[in-house]
């Protein structure tokens, strides 16, 4: 072997070798952050309540819409809907679980489907794992479509990446949910959300959503679902749908068009808040010319190493002037933003690059006054309970804070 070839073998074994420890050190670390936080949690369960504010009311173009901060006052009236359908249920829910309020959806889809109506469900494989095979098991009934744990190819094509992350329930084609709530006990009256009910024909938007998604993916012993247009163009309000399969990801497209047009306030509300480079540059930019920006998040969220993750930003957008209030003693999960008290999207994608480049996501884009003060009530009132961290505390953080951060910052492009 020549002296050349020697030396090629080399460089590239040191060339593998670093990659190794610098993808070893982050996980590594991440994984301890997991056990800790998992360890933390056992000991020490967490009792705290959500407020029970009653749903919020606006009627937009013809449609009458419904914000729910409280999952009770939302289970509520999605299982009533699933009660009163009549002709077909289509519901998709990222998390299922086997639970009292699982058991109580679950019971409602076999009942309808018992009585004829078409019921379709879909939940993802991967994020059930832990959830009893029994209970994911259906009557013949119900058409259920389990989205793939593993999907053949997700290594080498990106079309094949991303989770179904979509929380929809559309009945009839009369009423429509979306937004963040998955399906579960938890989230009942422990976990701080956001979801939305439609009346009138934007349901159509969300209805349209799960058939393309349901025809695209059913299996061959799966009905195929009618697929209308609708006769309602230029609406206030309409769906951003989230589509690796087809490399379509318009939702990330609505937050920057939004935020480029901002002049007066953009106030966020997310679970997970990890901008790429693009929404932080926006971000910084509207700050620039007085946009009174404001983030709101979990103090501590269920992600340990997205919160670790997400502080990585903090001082860039402290230093930019863009406000950060943390959530305090529940998990904020909710995925909503609201611009200028006209514009506002309230959905199932997180600020990440999980949701923004990588799964079926959905949100609804409303351009209404009228709902965007909606919105920006429910912003005040998560305010009351929140926390703001300011520049100068953010800077007094200590050397190993600084240092974790700086080892999970290469994780960003994986979450």
């Amino acid at each position: 072997m020549s002296r050349w070839s020697q030396l090629q073998r080399s460089t590239r074994r040191l060339l593998l070798g670093a990659g190794v420890a610098s993808v070893a050190t982050p996980v590594g670390l991440a994984m301890a952050l997991t056990v800790a936080d998992k360890m933390r949690k056992d000991r020490t369960p967490d009792e705290h309540s959500v407020p029970p504010h009653e749903p919020l009311p606006a009627e937009v173009d013809g449609n009458e819409l419904r914000t729910y901060t409280y999952g009770e006052h939302l289970y509520r009236d999605m299982l009533q809907a699933i009660d009163d359908a009549t002709d077909f249920v289509y519901l998709v829910t990222y998390i299922w679980k086997a639970d009292e309020t699982g058991q109580e959806f679950k019971d409602a889809v076999i009942r309808a489907a018992e009585r004829g109506v078409r019921v379709c469900v879909v939940f993802d494989g991967f994020a059930n794992l832990v959830v009893p095979t029994e209970f994911k098991r259906f009557p013949a009934s119900v058409h259920l479509l389990k989205f793939p744990t593993i999907r053949a190819g997700f290594l080498i094509n990106v079309r094949r990446t991303g989770r179904d992350h979509r929380k929809v329930l559309v009945v009839d084609g009369r009423v429509g949910f979306v937004g963040g709530y998955n399906i579960g006990s938890l989230y009942a009256d422990r976990w701080r959300d956001t979801h939305m009910r439609v009346r009138g024909p934007a349901v159509w938007e969300l209805q349209n959503t799960f058939v393309d998604f349901w025809n695209r993916h059913r299996k061959r012993s799966h009905p195929e679902l009618p697929d209308s247009g609708t006769e309602v163009w230029n609406s206030r309000i309409m769906a951003a749908r989230n589509e690796p399969s087809r490399l379509v990801f318009p939702v990330r497209n609505i937050y920057l068009e939004a935020i480029d047009r901002a002049v007066h306030r953009v106030w966020i509300t997310q679970g997970y808040f990890i901008p790429d480079r693009e929404i932080l540059t926006g971000l910084l930019s509207a700050s620039r010319r007085g946009v009174d920006i404001r983030v709101l998040m979990p103090e501590a969220s269920n992600h340990v190493v997205a919160d670790w993750v997400a502080r990585s930003h903090y001082s860039t957008l402290l230093r930019g002037g863009v406000r950060i209030f943390l959530y305090q003693d529940v998990m904020v999960h909710a995925k909503t933003a609201t611009v200028d008290g006209t514009w506002t999207t309230v959905g199932t994608a997180n600020i990440d690059r999980l949701s923004l480049i990588g799964n079926y996501e959905v949100n609804l884009e409303i351009h209404d006054r009228g709902q965007a003060a909606q919105m920006e009530e429910i912003f005040r009132r998560d305010l009351a309970n929140s926390r703001e961290l300011t520049l100068e505390e953010w800077e007094q953080r200590g050397l190993l804070s600084r240092a974790a951060e700086w080892i999970l910052e290469p994780l960003h492009p994986l979450l």
